[in-house]
C-alpha cells in the first residue's frame, strides 16, 4: 500500500466521521511534508494494516460482535480493585456498537448483538433497553427522542489513572480498532489520579441526562425559597399576636371578637386544638413552621414576593382556611396522622389516575376509556375528617368504596377526552377540576357547573402531568414532547414552555411560593424552574430510574422524589444536594405528599403500602453525618400502613392535618 492510498484511506475516513478539521489539517500537512520530501518515505507496514482495518470495519458486522464479546470477557477477567470501573465501559460500548449496526443497515445483526448481550445491562438499564427495542431502521435513530439524545451525546465516564491505561493497553495490544472507534466518538472520560472510586459509590452510567458538572454551575443560581408574603399563615400569625396583646388591655377588638367567636365554635373538638395553645405555640416560635426551621437550627428564609398575579381569594374561603388553620393537628413522629383510604373497586385496571380535594369531601378518577367520573363524599353520607386506614382488610368499614360501575350511578361522568385521562387536579377550593390526557389536551372542568369550561390545546404528544397552582389560577403541565409548561385559567395559550429534560416529563409539582415548579422525568432527573424567567435554576441528580413522583415542604426549604425503583431522595433546594436517601418501598412510588407543618412525608407505592417518614430525622442527618464523615444516612420509615392489595395512586393532606388516599383494588383479590 503507497503513500498516497494511504492519505486517500485516511481522508476518506476523516469525511466519512466528519472531522472537518482535521481533515483540513492533515491535508495541509501532507501538502507541506510533499514540498520539504526531497524523497518519498517508506510507510509503516502497521500503520497500513491499522488505517485499512478503519475503512473496512463498517463493512464487517461481525467485528463489533466479537470486539464487544472479547472487551467483555477482558473486563470481567480483571484486577477486583479495578473491575468495577471497567465494567462501566461496557453498557455506552454496547449500547452504540447496537446503534452503529442499525445505521449502518444490519439490522438482523443487531438485533442479534443486541439479544447477546443485554442480560448484563437490564438490572441498572432496563427501561432504557426497553426503549431501544424499538430502534428497528436507521430512521428510527432520527425519529426517536431518546436514540438521538445517544447518538448527538457523548457519555462522561470517572475513572482512575491506572483503569484508563489498563483499557488502553488493551484495545491498543488487541488491535480492537472497532472498541477503539466507539470509546473515542462516543465516551468522555474524566480521568483522577489515585486509588479507583469505591464500588459504594458507583453510580452507574447516565446514558441520557445532565451531567454533574453542568447540574453544579447551574445550582449556583439563587433561588428565592422562602414563603409568600402577607400568606394566610402570616395574617393568622399577625391576628394571634394582636390578640394576645388586646387581651391585656381589655379584648376589644372586632379581629378579637371575630377570633374569640371562632375560638368557642372549635372547643372540644377531636380535630381541634384551641387558639389559647395556638397562641402559646406563636409566642415560642412566630409560627408552626418557623418553629420546626428553628428546631432544625436552620435560619430562616425571608419572605418573598411572588412573580406572579396571584388571584383574589374570596373572603368566605378564606375565613374557611382560616378555621382549618386553628385547628389544624401538630404532627410529629409520635404524633401520626390519621388516614382516610378510599378504595375504587370494578375498575378492571382502566384507573390512570386519581385526585383528592383539600377537604376529601370530593374524589377523581381518570379513566382509560377518556372518562372523568368524581364521587361527592356527602352523597355517600360519610364523613371526611375520623377515618383511620386498616391494612388488615381493603373493605374495613373506616375505608369508602367507590364503584366505576353498578347500578345506580353514584358520580358525575364528564366527558370530552379522546383518549385515556392521564391526571387530574383539583384546584385549592375544589370549585374546578384540571384533567389531562394521551390526547394531547388538557380541560378545565367545574364541580359546580359539571361541564367542560376551556380545553388547552399546545402540547403535541400526551399530557402525563398537571397540577393547580397552590393559590389556584394558574397550573403547570407536564408531557412526553419533553417540556412542562405553565398556563393560567383564563388564557388557551401557555405562558411558559420550560425546555431542557432528555426524555418524557412524568411529574411536575409546584413550589409553596408560586414561584418555581419542579419536574421529574424518565432522564432520571429532577429540574427546578423559575416560573417568570423560564429558566432551569436547579438539577437534581442521583436517581437510577425515571422519576414518578414529587412534593414540595410547606416551608418551601426542601423538595422529594420518588422513582421507579422505589426510592425516595430527599434535596435541599438552596444547595440542590441530596439530604437523605429513603428506602423501604419494593415497587413504585406514585405518589409524595408533605403533612401541613413539614414535620412528615407520606409515601404511596405500586407495593400496596403507605409509609410515613420522619422529614425532621432527615434534616438532622444532613448536618451530624455530613459533618463528620461526608455522607448521608439511609433512613427507615416511622410506620408502614399496608392494604390488602391496592397499590396507592394518591395521597393528600387536609388543612387539617388528616392523611387521604386513594388506590384502585387490584385484580388478583
Amino acid at each position: 500500500m503507497d503513500e498516497e492510498e494511504i492519505e486517500k484511506a485516511v481522508i476518506a475516513y476523516l469525511k466519512k466521521k466528519g472531522f472537518k478539521q482535521t481533515e483540513l489539517a492533515f491535508q495541509e500537512e501532507q501538502q507541506h511534508h510533499t514540498k520539504n520530501s526531497s524523497s518519498n518515505s517508506s510507510t509503516d507496514p502497521d500503520i497500513a494494516k491499522h488505517l485499512l482495518s478503519f475503512s473496512e470495519s463498517d463493512n464487517v458486522p461481525a467485528q463489533y460482535h466479537d470486539g464487544y464479546s472479547k472487551l467483555r470477557s477482558w473486563t470481567y477477567s480483571s484486577l477486583d480493585l479495578y473491575k468495577h470501573e471497567l465494567i462501566r465501559v461496557l453498557y455506552p460500548v454496547f449500547v452504540h456498537c447496537f446503534m452503529d449496526l442499525v445505521a449502518k443497515g444490519h439490522i438482523q445483526e443487531a438485533r442479534n448483538f443486541f439479544n447477546s448481550f443485554r442480560e448484563d445491562h437490564e438490572m441498572m438499564h432496563l427501561r432504557d433497553l426497553q426503549k431501544l427495542e424499538g430502534v428497528l431502521s436507521p430512521c428510527h435513530l432520527e425519529e426517536m427522542e431518546f436514540a438521538h439524545s445517544l447518538r448527538q451525546s457523548k457519555v462522561n465516564l470517572k475513572i482512575c489513572q491506572y483503569s484508563y491505561e489498563l483499557l488502553l493497553q488493551y484495545l491498543h495490544k488487541t488491535q480492537s480498532i472497532t472498541m477503539l472507534g466507539v470509546i473515542n466518538e462516543h465516551i468522555n472520560f474524566q480521568v483522577s489520579p489515585g486509588q479507583p472510586s469505591s464500588i459504594s459509590d458507583d453510580e452507574g452510567v447516565t446514558l441520557v441526562g445532565s451531567g454533574q458538572d453542568a447540574a453544579n454551575l447551574i445550582n449556583q443560581k439563587e433561588i428565592h425559597w422562602g414563603l409568600l408574603e402577607d400568606s394566610l399563615e402570616e395574617r393568622l400569625e399577625k391576628a394571634g399576636s394582636l390578640l394576645s396583646d388586646l387581651e391585656k388591655v381589655d379584648g376589644e377588638s372586632k379581629e378579637g371578637d371575630l377570633d374569640e367567636s371562632k375560638k368557642r365554635a372549635v372547643e372540644g373538638g377531636k380535630q381541634g386544638a384551641s387558639l389559647k395553645k395556638l397562641k402559646k405555640d406563636k409566642v415560642v416560635g412566630a409560627t408552626g413552621k418557623a418553629v420546626r426551621i428553628e428546631t432544625n437550627t436552620v435560619p430562616a428564609a425571608p419572605r418573598v414576593k411572588s412573580e406572579l398575579t396571584l388571584p383574589v381569594m374570596p373572603t368566605e374561603v378564606e375565613h374557611s382556611i382560616l378555621e382549618d388553620l386553628r385547628n389544624r393537628v401538630q404532627l410529629s413522629s409520635s404524633a401520626l396522622p390519621s388516614v382516610s383510604f378510599y378504595t375504587f373497586i370494578n375498575t378492571h385496571n382502566g384507573l390512570n389516575c386519581s385526585s383528592i380535594s383539600h377537604d376529601g369531601s370530593l374524589v377523581a378518577g381518570g379513566f382509560s376509556d377518556s372518562s372523568l367520573k368524581v364521587w361527592d363524599m356527602a352523597k355517600f353520607g360519610q364523613q371526611t375528617g375520623s377515618s383511620i386506614l386498616q391494612g388488615e382488610n381493603d373493605f374495613a368499614t373506616s375505608e369508602h368504596v367507590l364503584g366505576a360501575d353498578g347500578g345506580k350511578r353514584s358520580y358525575t361522568l364528564f366527558r370530552g377526552h379522546s383518549g385515556p385521562v392521564y391526571s387530574a387536579s383539583f384546584s385549592p377550593f375544589g370549585d374546578f377540576l384540571l384533567s389531562s390526557s394521551s390526547d394531547s389536551t388538557i380541560r378545565l372542568w367545574s364541580t359546580k357547573l359539571n361541564a367542560n369550561l376551556v380545553c388547552y390545546k399546545g402540547h403535541n404528544y400526551p399530557v402525563w402531568d398537571v397540577q393547580f397552582s397552590p393559590l389556584g389560577h394558574y397550573f403547570a403541565s407536564a408531557s412526553h414532547d419533553r417540556t412542562a409548561r405553565i398556563w393560567s385559567v383564563d388564557r388557551i395559550q401557555p405562558l411558559r414552555i420550560m425546555a431542557g429534560h432528555l426524555s418524557d416529563v412524568d411529574c411536575v409539582r409546584w413550589h409553596s411560593n408560586c414561584n418555581y415548579i419542579a419536574t421529574g422525568s424518565s432522564d432520571k432527573t429532577v429540574r427546578l424552574w423559575d416560573v417568570q424567567s423560564g429558566e432551569c435554576v436547579r438539577i437534581f441528580i442521583g436517581h437510577r430510574s425515571m422519576v414518578l413522583s414529587l412534593a414540595m415542604s410547606p416551608d418551601g426549604r426542601y423538595m422529594a422524589s420518588g422513582d421507579e425503583d422505589g426510592t425516595i431522595m430527599m434535596w435541599d433546594l438552596s444547595s440542590g444536594r441530596c439530604v437523605t436517601p429513603l428506602v423501604g418501598h419494593t415497587s413504585c412510588v406514585w405518589t409524595l405528599a408533605f403533612s401541613c407543618e413539614g414535620s412528615l412525608l407520606a409515601s404511596g407505592s405500586a407495593d400496596c403500602t403507605v409509609k410515613l417518614w420522619d422529614v425532621t430525622a432527615s434534616t438532622k442527618v444532613l448536618k451530624t453525618e455530613e459533618n463528620k464523615t461526608g455522607s448521608t444516612n439511609r433512613l427507615r420509615s416511622l410506620k408502614t400502613l399496608p392494604t390488602k392489595s391496592t397499590p396507592v395512586y394518591t395521597l393528600q393532606f387536609s388543612r387539617r392535618n388528616l392523611l387521604f388516599a386513594a388506590g384502585a383494588l387490584s385484580k388478583s383479590v
